[in-house]
């Protein structure tokens, strides 16, 4: 047994892939599928998120960083209490008064409300771990307000309001065996800096690639509690098991010869996911047939991309689009009108008779991917026979309504020269102004996953059990993971996105196109209220979009009404007071402001 099988294993003796009946959207690049209405979470994704808060919090041990511990599961007190007294962090109650970070600098107003309580030092953490992210969403609040690092266990059902300040989520169920896990690796990540540079000038603490993998061992040890003595043969298999992240940048250039670049793209076929219904923005249809710009939706978008691409080089990629029951129907209309572009589209309807499993709510959101539905529905319909036959040789699955650029040549090459099996996309979510220096980008899951058609064919009718009860990664002997540029990366979730998407910052041309003119590599932080959560609502309010190039970040809640011809700049914030209408006036520029009333403007 591989390394990576018994760590899953530990996983799911945790009960740490169960989650709970309904999935957010944003957790749902987490999710396996579901089962029995209840969200089943990736262990893979629960392990790579474990990784890089370990990392996060030994690269700060090694630079002497203050820990904050917070637990308010009783059952889980002896467990984080025998952690902080291993690796020698003291335990400090003040977190369970309101304010315990934001106020610390007034410790006399704490002691005349409870004078019993106990200060500890009124410096602040420079990081904070939560284990029931549920019960203390106000130390998250008070944290990221203070912008101090969060490490935080989350659920499927976490609101986004809070899941978004959490520096370090770790999708897992916060049960007390899983907490014993999670606190078991802090101990051992702890301990393992601890004994590493204890004896190393400060000046010489930078890990080599090979330190790097030693420490994941270490920390891989943790789960299936082997001993250091085995750890140099362990280190070799598991180097061998995990995925390989590969830096877009490192992959070869494809030629310019026009006939090879038509050979290549026609051994590719793309499938949309078009599961998602768009009734959360209060759109009936399918949410891919929502107008994103210019009287375009998501489907025209793509479309008209991959009809360009048909036509420049002579190719046929063809377009399947997986549909669900709910979807089918509105997507066929939706279909018809494209019966002139130069490209082949194929609506498909997932089994049937093995529907996806869903939450009770989930009308208004996507069907979680279940790739055993995605290859039984190509096998049945006769779709993977017909591909083979025409030379296909890979398809690329799109999870989400994602606008950034869709087929790339560089990363089809790069598979089917290195006979890759499997690759999934990651783009890196930056570093945003003002967070702890400490702080490191992460890597989350674009949704664009490339699989070789044969393997695909070889797993469904030989190892089909397997590939529905296995993480699908591991179903392919040869997987890489691509670190791609934050233009694949543009999701169409909400209005906010929307909002983004009809501003100055892009034009769209076949592809997105993204405004030259703002210095910044960061899209704006857009937060819009539940005022602005339906289509018409967001329509109506906006007489049109405010120019957004040198906006850092915008929050909009309550009763408000914008003109036309607005600026914004740096960081903006407009609340209107409850029972008032605020309205934005024409014309106005407004540069790093905080709103309630119209005599703020």
């Amino acid at each position: 047994m591989t390394i990576h099988s018994a760590v899953i294993q530990k996983l799911l003796s945790t009960n740490a892939h169960l989650g709970r009946r309904v999935a957010a959207h944003h957790f749902k690049i987490y999710t396996y599928g579901a089962r029995n209405g209840v969200t089943i979470i990736d262990s893979d994704k629960t392990l790579i998120c474990i990784r890089n808060a370990c990392h996060f919090i030994s690269n700060l041990v090694r630079q002497k960083g203050k820990f904050l511990f917070v637990n308010t599961n009783p059952l889980c007190d002896d467990i984080v209490d025998q952690m902080t007294k291993r690796i020698g962090c003291g335990a400090d109650s003040s977190w369970r008064l309101g304010g315990f970070l934001t106020n610390s600098g007034s410790p006399k107003k704490f002691r005349s409300r409870n004078k019993k309580l106990h200060l500890g030092s009124t410096q602040p953490p420079d990081c904070v771990v939560i284990m029931d992210t549920e019960r203390k969403s106000s130390v998250i609040f008070e944290a990221d307000k203070l912008q101090i690092p969060i490490v935080g266990l989350v659920n499927s059902d976490m609101p986004w309001d809070v899941y978004k300040r959490i520096t370090y989520p770790v999708p897992a169920n916060d049960s007390v065996k899983f907490v014993y896990l999670f606190c078991n690796l802090i101990t051992k990540t702890f301990l393992v800096e601890q004994k590493r540079f204890q004896e190393v000038d400060n000046k010489q603490l930078s890990l080599t690639k090979d330190e790097n993998r030693y420490f994941d061992t270490v920390v891989l040890v943790a789960f299936i509690g082997e001993e250091s003595e085995n750890l140099k043969q362990t280190m070799t298999s598991s180097s061998k098991d995990e995925t390989p992240v590969i830096p877009y940048e490192s992959l070869d250039l494809t030629s310019d010869d026009p006939v090879e670049t038509k050979q290549l793209l026609d051994k590719l076929v793309v499938i949309k996911l078009n599961s998602a219904l768009g009734t959360k923005m209060g759109f009936s249809g399918p949410r891919s047939a929502t107008e994103v710009c210019n009287g375009l939706s998501y489907l025209d978008l793509i479309i008209n991309q991959i009809e360009s691409l048909n036509s420049k080089h002579g190719c046929n990629v063809p377009l399947i689009l997986m549909n669900t029951i709910r979807t089918h129907d509105g997507t066929l209309k939706v279909v018809e009108k494209y019966s002139q572009k130069n490209i082949d589209i194929l609506p498909l309807c997932q089994n049937r008779s093995h529907p996806v499993s869903r939450g009770r709510d989930s009308e208004d959101e996507s069907v979680l991917f279940d790739h055993h539905e995605l290859f039984l529905s190509l096998k049945n319909t006769g779709t993977l026979e017909a591909l083979l036959l025409q030379g296909k040789e890979y398809i690329l699955v799109v999870k989400y309504d994602n606008l950034g650029t869709l087929i790339d040549s560089k990363i089809l090459n790069h598979l089917i020269q290195n006979r890759i099996q499997y690759c999934t996309e990651l783009s890196e979510m930056a570093q945003m102004p003002g967070k702890n220096s400490l702080e490191k980008s992460k890597l989350v899951d674009t949704g664009n996953l490339w699989m070789n058609l044969k393997v695909v064919k070889r797993l469904v009718e030989t190892d089909g059990k397997n590939v529905e009860n296995y993480p699908l990664s591991k179903s392919f002997d040869r997987a890489i993971d691509v670190n791609v540029p934050h233009s694949r990366f543009q999701p169409m979730m909400s209005t906010s996105d929307l909002f983004l998407f009809q501003s100055d910052l892009y034009s769209y041309g076949d592809s997105l196109i993204r405004n030259s003119a703002r210095t910044n590599s960061l899209n704006p932080c857009i937060e819009l209220g539940p005022e602005f959560e339906k289509l018409s609502d967001f329509q109506s309010r906006f007489k049109s979009i405010p120019s957004i190039i040198e906006l850092d970040s915008l929050k909009v809640m309550g009763d408000v009404w914008f003109g036309t011809g607005i600026t914004l700049k740096g960081k903006v914030t407009i609340i209107a007071k409850p029972g008032v209408k605020l309205e934005i006036p024409d014309g106005v520029v407004i540069e790093n402001k905080e709103i309630s009333d119209p005599s703020d403007i």
